[in-house]
């Protein structure tokens, strides 16, 4: 029975069309092991937000709430990136609330004093 190890590096130097060396074999196992490693954990959050979101819908005051992880499943680049515009207009916001309570209690002041 042949090696697999042999085997996977037959079939390496079959699609690059040569040997690879020591050093790109091991660097192509690792970004293997990263990918297999990134694609189990998405599996990991689908599973934990699909759970979440089968929780909220069974509550009614938290459909909000569901309707936002059901959109983060169908659509999660796009959400993550509304996400963030939202975060950063709120922020924004804000920090313009806060200066406008600012300018106001000085002009409140200098009125009184």
């Amino acid at each position: 029975m042949p090696d697999p190890q042999l085997e996977r590096e037959l079939e390496a130097a079959r699609r690059h069309g040569r040997w690879l060396v020591d050093d790109e074999l091991a660097a192509l196992d690792l970004e293997h092991q990263k990918a297999l490693e990134r694609a189990q954990g998405q599996r990991r959050t689908r599973r934990r937000l699909i759970l979440l979101t089968g929780v909220c819908l069974l509550m009614p005051p938290l459909w909000p709430l569901a309707l936002g992880l059901s959109l983060l499943l169908l659509f999660p680049r796009t959400t993550r990136r509304f996400g963030r515009m939202a975060g950063v207009l709120l922020l924004a916001g804000g920090a313009l609330l806060v200066l406008l309570l600012i300018s106001v209690v000085v002009a409140i002041l200098m009125v009184v004093f």
